[in-house]
């Protein structure tokens, strides 16, 4: 996405792509005629759903409780649900797609996700759009994005959820991570 879209989105847009693209993943790698692509897809995943996540995080969860009225109790339960997430994730991340609980895994771990992201766009998304303008909206859709491109793109359950420190662990760890994905298989581009 360039920027310029970015800034004719609203933030529930680029929240609402991210959570489609998951549910293709997903889809992709319980449909995966091998190992290999069943390996390539949840590597890529592992990547959004990690970015995905901690861009939540970092951009959305401190406008929730700034903006919202519950904007505390809204996100405590939305970091418990990411922490749970990110547990789970960090499993599957490490385990083969020949793994016999692999796809088990995944699967549990996508009926948490697939709660999470319905109750984040039927009701947290539209409460917080609710009470930005358009370009409060669009600048954090910018901000969203923009922060993806530099945060870890593997599951770190045990690092800090929340600004600050979130922000500077995710500086530390996401070479690291970025150097792993050098060498990960991932879908080719067709």
């Amino acid at each position: 996405m360039s920027d310029a879209s970015a800034q004719n989105q609203r933030i529930s847009d680029p929240v609402k792509k991210d959570h489609r693209e998951l549910e293709e993943y997903y889809h992709k790698i319980l449909n995966a005629k091998g190992e290999d692509e069943k390996t390539r897809w949840a590597n890529q995943f592992t990547w959004e759903l990690a970015r995905h996540s901690v861009g939540e995080e970092l951009i959305i969860y401190p406008c929730m409780k700034r903006c919202l009225k519950d904007g505390e109790s809204l996100v405590a339960k939305d970091l418990q649900q990411h922490q749970e997430v990110k547990e789970q994730l960090y499993k599957f991340q490490s385990m083969k797609a020949t793994d016999p609980d692999f796809e088990p895994t995944l699967r549990a771990m996508w009926k948490d996700l697939a709660q999470h992201n319905k109750e984040e766009e039927e009701m947290d998304l539209v409460e917080l759009e609710q009470t930005l303008n358009a370009e409060e909206s669009a600048d954090l859709a910018k901000k969203f994005h923009l922060t993806k491109k530099f945060v870890p793109t593997r599951s770190h359950p045990s690092a800090p959820n929340e600004p600050p420190f979130e922000t500077v662990v995710g500086l530390l760890t996401a070479p690291i991570d970025k150097l792993h994905d050098i060498f990960s298989r991932f879908p080719k581009d067709d």
